[in-house]
């Protein structure tokens, strides 16, 4: 069983930035790829990033590449998703998932935690 809990969301202005963190316990700890993505009201939940079991790799949605960053430390089973000049459409529920592979869809991973919200205002 894996458990991920988020943390770091939070109200910020337009152009802001935020540190969100996801703490995995069980079994997730470097055996599987890590992503986030994303839920604003009324939408669905859409893919933002993810970075591999070992680190070394990362990917992400074609839109937000360059504006948001992952990072995974393995000695605390945590992994960060750093999101620079915030606007106002990034206001969203973002969540943490595990997974066995680097992919997108929502159906290829596994375990979510419950999410963290990011409210940005103009």
């Amino acid at each position: 069983q894996v458990q991920l809990v988020e943390s770091g969301g939070g109200l910020v202005q337009t152009g802001g930035s935020l540190r969100l963190s996801c703490a995995s316990s069980g079994r997730a700890g470097t055996r599987y790829t890590m992503a986030w993505f994303r839920q604003a009201p009324g939408k669905e939940r859409e893919f933002v990033g993810g970075i591999t079991s070992t680190g070394h790799n990362t990917y992400y949605a074609a839109s937000l590449k360059g504006r948001f960053t992952i990072s995974r430390d393995g000695a605390k089973n945590t992994v960060y998703l750093q999101l620079n000049s915030l606007q106002a459409d990034d206001t969203a529920v973002y969540y943490c998932a595990a997974g066995p592979r680097a992919t997108m869809p929502t159906t290829e991973y596994e375990y979510w935690g419950q999410g963290t919200q990011v409210t940005v205002s103009s």
